[in-house]
């Protein structure tokens, strides 16, 4: 329950995590579950030790990563630099070890040594043109690095590599090549604009397209049509029969007309 709730649900998994922990803390998968709960949630001392007794119990160093992170978020990056350091990193796999690479850039970003994050970053995994799970986010942190670093035109490049990897939306990176390029996307059917609102906006090109706006004398707008289409566009049924009986009352002599 816990695990399907964390992504949608933080706060109501780690009330979840809580009651296992009272019926079952000496179960390792408890506890790791329990911290990754406190962990999304921003309870990082609680999400340390919680890692740290799974750890106890089933000598695993997959963890080590998260556990970085927690010091990170307690505010404590150089402590997290100096796990990046430790033998537990050695038995970490592939994806372990650029989590942890990630986290060491991050701490050094904490301490604003941008450029020597920028250094940490810099690996054959980097580099490479397979597509991994953690490619994306790899190369998105990179750009952030450099942008930090004063290096914007570099970053640009590394943007649209993580964009081309995030083939799940792990990251933002589509967004924020679109920033630097200026871009800005507007969603013209914005849910949070009520009736009003979006029908001024529907209703705005339309207008701006079909013509120019006069001021009769009585202080009205009205819309002047240039072409026969707008006219078309604008007519219907009853505007031309009105028409038909102005044309007709025009062919009448005056002396019939009332």
């Amino acid at each position: 329950m816990v695990a399907r709730l964390l992504d949608t649900e933080p706060e109501e998994a780690y009330n979840y995590s809580r009651v296992a922990l009272r019926l079952a803390s000496r179960v390792a998968s408890v506890r790791e579950a329990a911290g990754f709960a406190s962990y999304v949630t921003g309870r990082y001392s609680e999400a340390l030790t919680e890692f740290r007794a799974s750890r106890r119990m089933t000598g695993r160093a997959d963890l080590w990563p998260v556990m970085a992170d927690c010091e990170r978020g307690l505010g404590r990056p150089e402590r997290a630099l100096a796990m990046a350091g430790e033998p537990e990193v050695k038995q970490l796999d592939k994806a372990g070890q650029v989590e942890m690479r990630l986290v060491a850039a991050g701490a050094r970003s904490d301490m604003e040594q941008f450029d020597a994050a920028v250094v940490t970053l810099q690996s054959p995994e980097l580099g490479s043109s397979a597509i991994h799970p953690w490619t994306a986010r790899l190369r998105y942190a990179y750009a952030e690095a450099l942008i930090a670093a004063g290096r914007a035109d570099e970053a640009r490049d590394w943007f649209a590599k993580a964009a081309e990897a995030d083939t799940d939306g792990a990251t933002n990176a589509s967004e924020r090549l679109a920033e630097i390029d200026g871009l800005e996307f507007v969603d013209a059917l914005d849910p949070e604009l009520d009736e009003d609102e979006q029908d001024e906006q529907d209703a705005a090109p339309v207008k701006a397209r079909s013509g120019k706006v006069a001021v009769d004398d009585a202080g009205d707008d009205r819309v002047i049509y240039e072409d026969e289409e707008d006219v078309e566009e604008y007519y219907d049924e009853d505007d031309l029969e009105i028409d038909e009986e102005y044309e007709d009352a025009d062919k009448r002599p005056e002396n019939d007309q009332r």
